[in-house]
């Protein structure tokens, strides 16, 4: 009886030591009748959440996708224009507006309108302002002294060419011509008098806007002084910088801000060690008289690559320009290219191949997550 005792002894003390053991184990926490226990807060799963992966690629969920606005392009092989780029600045079109010089020094006198303002309409030939020769007092009056002695002179061989007239029948034939001849002579000797004494017009070499206006009424100017700038909006042109000559006759046209422009032609003798080539845009833009401007040349030559937009490059930590493919469902690899501009819009890449799927939208943000 004893030896049965001991038997359910042990039985119940193992027993209850394996229970023990099960509810330190267990995951559930019991809380006893007046304790108060907090809800422990869920643990979320990194796997869910964007993040830098360490062989540097980016693991984006879906929905972070969508919010991201992440939009992707299948990448296709293309033929297009080999480009360069070249800094240039808007100049005017030669026969599409001019400048306004003082030929010699003097006073700036307003006209009966006054001196037109800054983006008025000029038609050809507009007087914009009088010149008057700056002379001293004794000079002033050296002229007027022989302006008005050529009146004079005027008025007596009027007198003169009539009474020879009322003559005509008794007086020879070359007496008449001669007075005639003196009589127009002296008029033009008191025009050019008169017209010098009234000073210099500045008249608008064509029909423009007035762009630049370096006048105030009263103003003492020098000769070969810009006073005024007349351009056609329409007419502004670009000239850009070549360094290497065979550009000259190998460019088929170029690009600035998305629009196309016609390419005129380049010159052949160096300034400060470049070429210069002119273009003319195809539509009309925004443009101010020496405004710098970084436009994309097309040349004649060909060259295969992959046609991005000009938003799926961007720069990583170390300046390098990347794009981003997308590898898998969640997983996106930034892989580092040498875009060619095309048009402003697209670039050209080399280092992608055919088939990938490349970020267009959204690249800028997924380069950001760390």
């Amino acid at each position: 009886m004893n030896r049965t005792l001991s038997a359910k002894s042990v039985s119940v003390s193992a027993l209850m030591l394996m229970l023990a053991v099960a509810i330190s184990h267990s995951p559930t926490t019991w809380a006893h009748g007046d304790e108060v226990h907090a809800e422990a807060a869920p643990v979320q799963s990194s796997g869910n959440n964007p993040q830098r992966l360490p062989d540097g690629r980016v693991m984006l969920p879906k929905e972070a996708q969508h919010r991201l606005g992440v939009l992707t392009l299948l990448a296709s092989q293309s033929t297009v224009a080999k480009s360069v780029e070249l800094n240039g600045h808007v100049v005017m079109d030669p026969n599409r507006g001019g400048q306004v010089q003082a030929s010699s020094s003097g006073r700036i006198k307003a006209p009966n309108g006054g001196i037109p303002g800054l983006g008025s309409p000029i038609t050809k030939g507009q007087i914009l302002a009088w010149n008057i020769p700056t002379v001293s007092a004794y000079e002033l009056a050296q002229q007027q002294a022989e302006l008005a002695a050529t009146r004079s002179q005027l008025t007596l061989a009027q007198q003169n060419l009539q009474r020879l007239q009322a003559l005509v029948n008794t007086v020879p034939g070359k007496e008449l011509q001669a007075a005639q001849a003196e009589l127009a002579e002296l008029r033009g000797r008191a025009a050019a008098l008169a017209a010098v004494h009234a000073g210099e017009a500045l008249r608008a070499p064509s029909a423009g806007v007035l762009a630049a206006s370096n006048v105030l009424n009263g103003q003492v100017v020098e000769p070969r002084d810009v006073l005024f700038s007349i351009i056609d909006p329409a007419g502004l042109q670009i000239e850009a910088l070549a360094y290497d000559p065979a550009l000259v006759d190998n460019l088929a046209g170029a690009s600035l801000q998305g629009v196309s422009l016609r390419y005129l032609g380049g010159a052949l003798v160096l300034r400060d060690g470049a070429l210069p080539l002119r273009f003319a845009p195809q539509q009309p833009l925004p443009l101010a008289l020496g405004q710098p401007v970084r436009l994309i040349a097309l040349t004649r030559e060909k060259i295969a690559g992959v046609v991005l937009p000009a938003s799926s490059v961007v720069k990583n930590n170390a300046n390098e320009s990347v794009v981003w493919l997308h590898e898998q469902a969640l997983l996106f690899r930034a892989v580092p290219v040498q875009p060619n501009a095309l048009d402003g819009k697209t670039v050209l890449v080399t280092q992608i191949k055919p088939g990938s799927r490349v970020v267009t939208e959204g690249a800028s943000l997924l380069n950001q997550i760390r």
